[in-house]
């Protein structure tokens, strides 16, 4: 029996919101792939397209691809709207992806606060 392969389908920007949607099921080579411009004469690499800003992960890649399907067939502010639910700043998803996280530090956190419950007027 063959392993079930997962997918993603993603929604890349440029600076200027010209979008990009796609599916694949290694994201993070693919997103380096579009930075990259790997393919030099593909859309995203002519129109700068390389902001991750909208993913969805699935456990069968192919689910992945009819919501890739119906998100290309979707307006595009359908597509505004999707990405604004889930990264309202558009930021870069993709931005922190191998760096190294800073170390954890105690000192920062803050005590707990202990919420007291007051009786509503009703209660009284």
């Amino acid at each position: 029996m063959e392993k079930e392969k997962g997918g993603y389908v993603y929604i890349l920007s440029s600076k200027g919101k010209r979008l990009y949607v796609g599916v694949t099921s290694q994201l993070r080579i693919r997103v380096s792939q579009h930075k990259t411009k790997t393919d030099p004469k593909s859309f995203t690499a002519r129109y700068n397209v390389d902001r991750l800003v909208y993913y969805q992960g699935f456990s069968r890649i192919e689910e992945a691809i009819a919501r890739e399907t119906r998100i290309k067939n979707m307006h595009r502010i359908q597509k505004i709207a999707l990405i604004v639910g889930l990264n309202p700043t558009w930021e870069d998803l993709s931005e922190h992806w191998g760096k190294p996280m800073p170390a954890f530090d105690e000192s920062k956190m803050r005590a707990s606060v202990r919420f007291e419950r007051k009786a509503c007027p009703t209660e009284v």
